[in-house]
């Protein structure tokens, strides 16, 4: 018994990815201000859903090789845990009337097929536009979340999704920047950074132009724009300050303090 409580096993060990979920899912809370058994079910499906992810990841790992067969019991363990609990909460959910949000949980089954043939295959390391989809998957926690806590379906639900999507896009592109700035020798000449970091301004960018011509459209919230300000003006530092041998926990750490900030402030801003 004592082996089913693998930390490795029951928990997530990408310690960055737990933003890609909770940012959302409290950014549609907020946006929809009502806090019910109806919310806290679909924050435990969401959650279970996101951690069901890793017992069946070190599963096919073990299934391939990559770890010992004796990592297969504890995984079934926690996949019969996430997945019970995920089942119960989606249960209430539906018989509180809210099936329809269901259907957004669909796009992420081929995705998470996807990532577990990478992971068989031992090719899921690197692979920013996987991730950049995945972040859409959940990023869809969003108008769920804003949907449950207003009790209806509402259209704008599906713009809370672009903006955590475009953030969380732009954030991932930023750390691949950082983590290959990290293996620089010396320090390069402006031009090389620029060249380095042009994936990465033009992320950030777009999501400031977009937010600032759209807010002044009267389209979305006016001051929607600042988080994505706070976005931009940290890529532009990452991009004239390259992290030469930095430890990859004090860019994920770093990156997380900027996903929170952002998140509260487009749920000040949004509001």
């Amino acid at each position: 018994m004592k082996e089913n409580f693998k930390k490795q096993i029951a928990l997530p060990q990408d310690h960055g990815s737990w933003v890609f979920i909770l940012s959302p899912l409290i950014v549609g809370l907020f946006a929809g201000g009502n806090f019910n058994y109806a919310t806290f079910n679909l924050f435990v499906a969401a959650m279970s859903a996101f951690m069901i992810r890793q017992p069946l990841t070190i599963a096919v790992k073990a299934m391939y090789g990559r770890r010992p067969k004796t990592d297969l019991p504890p995984t079934r363990f926690w996949t019969l845990i996430y997945g019970s609990v995920a089942a119960l909460s989606l249960t209430a959910l539906v018989l509180e009337g809210f099936a329809y949000v269901m259907v957004l949980a669909l796009p992420a089954l081929p995705v998470f097929a996807w990532h577990l043939w990478l992971v068989s295959r031992r090719a899921e390391r690197k692979q920013a536009g996987v991730e950049i989809i995945a972040t859409g998957i959940l990023s869809l926690s969003a108008p769920a979340a804003y949907w449950v806590a207003l009790g209806a379906y509402a259209p704008n639900g599906w713009q809370l999704w672009a903006w955590t999507w475009i953030q969380a896009a732009a954030s991932i592109v930023y750390a691949y920047l950082r983590l290959e700035q990290r293996e620089l020798k010396i320090q390069p000449e402006n031009k090389e950074l620029w060249k380095m970091g042009k994936r990465a301004f033009l992320y950030a960018s777009f999501n400031l132009c977009a937010s600032l011509i759209l807010g002044w459209a009267s389209l979305v919230p006016p001051l929607v724009f600042v988080p994505f300000l706070l976005q931009w003006i940290e890529t532009l530092w990452g991009i004239t300050h390259p992290s030469i041998g930095w430890r990859p926990a004090r860019i994920g750490i770093r990156q997380l303090i900027v996903s929170i900030l952002w998140t509260a402030l487009f749920v000040l801003c949004w509001r």
